[in-house]
């Protein structure tokens, strides 16, 4: 048997052929047959979760409650010491120098990414702005939001807090963060479905071990990781409750 994993498609391109080396590392610690498969949108994954054609994912927080509550998904372990934050930023040389600053009519520039679009909207409340009184501009990765905001297409652009800090020096030289969100709990996490629970101690075990021995390791850098940490269920369902509560944003 074959089981199916993903990753959130909000992972940075040039991991792209880390997860495939992950997932052949990882079929050989735990001796099963695991196909990964990359979706290019949300909405493509979420239609295969919905489709129980997820067996393994490397979810993002936003989807998290609907994995749990839903589908009955558990968390395997989470990446060391990351946490989703984001950033609202604008041009160096925009007048906009806080969020009250932004007028109704603003254009926000953004990848769709559902947690960290949630946690912009909401630093964007202080400015009593919303999704009824915004104009959304969409791009496909933080890069082009970034040059959308250099070309004038935007007013404002939220990023990822590590895709912005990954960002060129240059391109960060022209940018101005104006909000920096400082949640601290709302992560990313590897989640296990029903018919693979089995093996959630196994992978979790092998997982945290992979510190140990040099090549693991150098399978998780090669993800951006420094090394995974097991996750507890209060952990997810505390993430999880606060994710729904800051979720819950009434358009006017």
């Amino acid at each position: 048997m074959s089981y199916h994993f993903t990753v959130s498609p909000d992972f940075p391109p040039e991991r792209l052929s880390g997860w495939f080396i992950f997932n052949t590392w990882m079929q050989r610690q735990i001796s099963e047959g695991i196909h990964l498969e990359m979706y290019d949108s949300f909405d493509k994954q979420r239609a295969a979760i919905a489709a129980d054609q997820v067996d393994l994912i490397y979810a993002n927080p936003y989807d998290a409650s609907m994995l749990v509550r839903e589908k009955g998904f558990v968390a395997v372990a989470r990446p060391r010491g990351r946490s989703d934050e984001a950033i609202i930023a604008v041009r160096a040389d925009s007048p906009v120098q806080c969020v009250e600053d932004l007028a109704p009519g603003s254009r926000v520039v953004s990848t769709g990414n559902p947690d960290v679009d949630m946690m912009g909207m909401i630093m964007l409340e202080a400015a009593d702005l919303h999704a009824g009184n915004t104009l959304r501009v969409n791009a496909d990765t933080f890069v082009l939001v970034a040059r959308k905001l250099l070309k004038g297409d935007a007013d404002a652009g939220i990023f990822l807090a590590e895709a912005f800090d990954g960002l060129t020096a240059l391109t960060r030289k022209d940018l101005r963060i104006i909000v920096r969100s400082e949640i601290s709990v709302v992560q990313h996490m590897l989640m296990i479905g029903p018919k693979f629970r089995h093996r959630q101690a196994d992978l979790a075990a092998v997982l945290v071990a992979a510190q140990d021995d040099p090549k693991a390791q150098s399978v998780t850098e090669g993800l951006g990781f420094a090394g995974w940490d097991t996750v507890a269920q209060d952990d997810v369902e505390f993430m999880i409750d606060l994710i729904d509560t800051l979720a819950f944003q009434p358009d006017s």
